[in-house]
């Protein structure tokens, strides 16, 4: 028993007897990549790009290889990740865009870091937000105490993907305004060539180093959410050519880098064994930039499909002396679970209202062995039920979705193709077929009968547009000008 092997009898009572009220509160270190695919470093798969610092963090923390997000896109992963529910039952859907989209997180909605902030933690947001494109939906106002990063995705802005200037009048994208740099509430500087984006990661991670070491004293969460490896790519000197697979590498490597600079900061300043560091993705990889773009790890499609290749990504937690280095685990867990798990930890209170998200503290801890979770809902575009995860099956529904494998990929910084194709309903099993290639329906009926019921329970409480069903408990974004 895994459990057995960490803890004495003492700490496997209670969970709650593991944090007497006189310790000191653990920090809280949440860093988020951007469209790093399921297989874009070593401890998951990735040949030819050197990660040693991702190799460290497997070796000491906890591993997780069935990961999913909520949804394979930037604004609604974010959104999943921060308040702990899915992304569909607030509001919050596809990515932000300036001058289009007229909705931002409600700050009504409680995050991880108004929950810990209420707690006695300083809270501080380094990166991308993308859950509000103006003030007064900047991360000040749900519960950050600093902020400095892009309000949204370092490509909207009108440069081509090659860095020259769009100026074709006909190209929307040519109409974004440049990309504004953010501190707290206020724009500080605009970032106008590939140049400039090449500076982000280690700029970042030196304002991650300094917030470490201020707030050494006091109970802290740092959200690190890189911009990268989205697209456009950029890299430092210091990085740059060093990689076998060339620019994707390189920045692969650099973000490698970041990682052991804040487990340094976090030694250094003598807080890492009383802090929990969580690693994770916010989708798979945009697949149509080819050699630009990461890998699936082999499964089925990537970033904005409800396949796995779109939702399953990296997650590894590390919390030295409480979480056991170097276990792997196949169990189910989902980026809605982090915000009710890390409550759990620090004993800070959950959101007033409904929350999809579940405590996995007692198995982080390994005071239990099986994940409190069997159920997953794959939802994309506005609110479209796409496919129910029910242990190791997952049900396919009818619907449309992008395809890479059915269009064109890319080279270099040219985008290929993608391309919408009609998927069928089918049931695949993920434990022998986690590429979703073999539909089993024929052969289970009673297993499709049985998620059939899980459909029907998501459809009424959340909804569902393929189907022309409204949900019952679903909370409205706020509504910008």
């Amino acid at each position: 028993m895994r459990g057995l092997l960490l803890f004495s009898a003492l700490t496997l009572l209670t969970f709650s007897s593991a944090f007497p009220q006189n310790s000191t509160k653990p920090n809280v270190v949440i860093i988020y990549f951007d469209d790093m695919g399921y297989g874009d470093v070593e401890p998951y798969g990735m040949t030819g790009i050197p990660t040693p610092n991702f190799n460290k963090l497997a070796a000491e923390g906890l591993r997780f290889t069935n990961f999913n997000v909520a949804q394979a896109v930037c604004t609604a992963s974010r959104a999943a990740l921060l308040t702990g529910t899915y992304s569909n039952r607030i509001g919050m859907a596809g990515a932000l865009i300036p001058g289009y989209t007229k909705t931002a997180l409600n700050p009504n909605e409680e995050t991880i870091a108004t929950v810990l902030k209420g707690n006695g933690y300083v809270t501080g947001m380094l990166g991308k937000w993308h859950l509000g494109n103006e003030a007064p939906y900047f991360p000040l106002q749900y519960g950050f105490d600093s902020f400095y990063g892009l309000p949204y995705s370092h490509d909207i802005w009108p440069v081509d993907y090659d860095g020259s200037p769009i100026t074709d009048s006909t190209n929307w994208r040519g109409r974004w305004p440049q990309l504004p740099v953010i501190e707290g509430n206020e724009q500080v500087g605009t970032v106008t060539t590939l140049e400039q984006q090449s500076m982000w990661t280690t700029s970042l991670t030196d304002r991650a180093v300094s917030f470490i070491e201020k707030n050494k004293k006091s109970p802290f969460l740092l959200y690190l959410a890189h911009p990268l490896p989205h697209v456009p790519l950029a890299v430092s000197t210091k990085f740059k050519g060093k990689s076998e697979l060339g620019t994707f590498g390189d920045v692969i490597m650099e973000l490698d880098w970041s990682l052991g600079e804040v487990m340094k900061a976090l030694e250094r300043s003598g807080v890492d064994k009383n802090t929990l560091l969580i690693v994770m993705s916010d989708n798979g990889p945009w697949a149509h930039f080819g050699n630009h773009a990461g890998s699936s790890g082999g499964f089925r499609e990537g970033k904005s499909t409800a396949f796995e290749g779109g939702t399953r990504v990296p997650c590894m937690v590390r919390w030295p002396g409480k979480i056991q280095g170097g276990y792997v685990t196949g169990e189910l867990m989902t980026n809605m679970d982090i915000l009710p798990t890390i409550c759990a930890i620090t004993d800070a209170p959950l959101p007033a209202n409904k929350i999809d998200g579940i405590n996995f503290a007692p198995f982080w801890l390994g005071q239990v062995n099986k994940s409190p979770r069997d159920i997953f809902y794959y939802y994309f575009d506005k609110n479209s039920l796409k496919a129910i995860r029910y242990k190791h099956w997952k049900l396919v529904l009818p619907h449309q979705s992008n395809s890479y494998e059915s269009g064109s990929l890319g080279k270099d910084r040219i985008p290929g193709q993608g391309k919408q194709i009609k998927v069928s309903q089918g049931l695949y099993d993920l434990s022998h077929d986690p590429g979703e290639r073999y539909d089993v329906q024929e052969l289970y009926p009673q297993v499709v009968a049985e998620i059939m019921k899980y459909v029907e329970l998501a459809r009424e409480d959340l909804g569902d547009d393929l189907t022309g069903r409204e949900g019952k408990n679903i909370r409205h974004p706020a509504f910008t000008k």
